[in-house]
């Protein structure tokens, strides 16, 4: 019987509107893989039709948790998946071409690496947007370098995109579960630094949407990850404890709109 190798985890709240093309851009990269790849989509307490979209997908895993949070969906994906790797991906992802390959030979050369990530290329930003994304992530990526290389304190994973190995995850006990949003990537980068290999390439980027940064506000974004980043890092616990959910605030403002 073979091992799973690669199992995929979608955490899904109120995402009917991004989730096919989301699984749809997991199975085109997996082509040829099936029977060694999975996809868990977590039903993290939705009110809308996200159940039933994934279900219209044959060999798609639907698990339920009805606690609400980002956490718990990830660590709800993780035990019921079976994959040496656990790939993360948010619904309102896309995998682009050759992500998989390139996890893959990553993992495959580098016999000491646990966690691997990459950037987010926002795909509905203008291309001056997409430039000042690119600037706050050469920035990161000097500040990962200092806390990596020479103080030794921990590492950078961006959330929804990142993989990790199931061995160094159960080592470290899972998700930190008292972490609802801000800093929870923070905090597996640096509790897997502690275990092994953590490597952050701009060779792994990931489509997705910026409906967060519209929302809120890139600057005021920026400011909290940078913040909530050094926060987990050096403290343990993220800075920020609440965060907006955008869906309902769209919601809301549309339906203000329509009044």
């Amino acid at each position: 019987m073979l091992r799973m190798l690669m199992s995929f985890v979608v955490p899904a709240y109120n995402e009917e509107a991004y989730l096919a093309e989301c699984i749809e851009s997991i199975l085109r990269e997996t082509a040829g893989l099936e029977d060694l790849t999975e996809i868990i989509v977590v039903n993290n307490a939705s009110t809308d039709g996200t159940r039933a979209v994934a279900e219209r997908y044959p060999g798609v895993y639907v698990v339920d948790e009805p606690r609400k949070g980002l956490t718990h969906a990830r660590q709800a994906g993780f035990l019921a998946s079976s994959g040496t790797l656990i790939a993360n991906v948010d619904s309102d992802s896309r995998l682009p071409p050759w992500w998989v390959e390139r996890v893959l030979r990553e993992f495959r050369r580098d016999r000491e690496l646990v966690a691997l990530s990459g950037p987010l290329h926002y795909y509905d930003l203008s291309p001056k947007q997409r430039r000042a994304v690119w600037v706050f992530y050469g920035l990161a990526w000097v500040t990962y370098a200092v806390n990596r290389y020479v103080l030794r304190v921990g590492s950078m994973v961006q959330g929804g995109n990142f993989v990790v190995t199931r061995a160094a995850l159960e080592r470290i006990g899972g998700f930190n579960l008292d972490i609802s949003f801000y800093g929870e990537d923070t905090d597996i980068a640096r509790r897997m630094h502690q275990v092994g290999k953590v490597l952050f390439t701009f060779d792994l980027k990931m489509h997705s949407s910026a409906r967060r940064l519209k929302h809120e506000g890139m600057v005021r974004m920026a400011a909290k990850y940078s913040v909530n980043y050094l926060w987990t890092t050096f403290f343990k616990r993220p800075y920020t404890a609440e965060h907006i959910d955008i869906r309902e605030s769209v919601a809301a403002q549309h339906a203000h709109e329509k009044a």
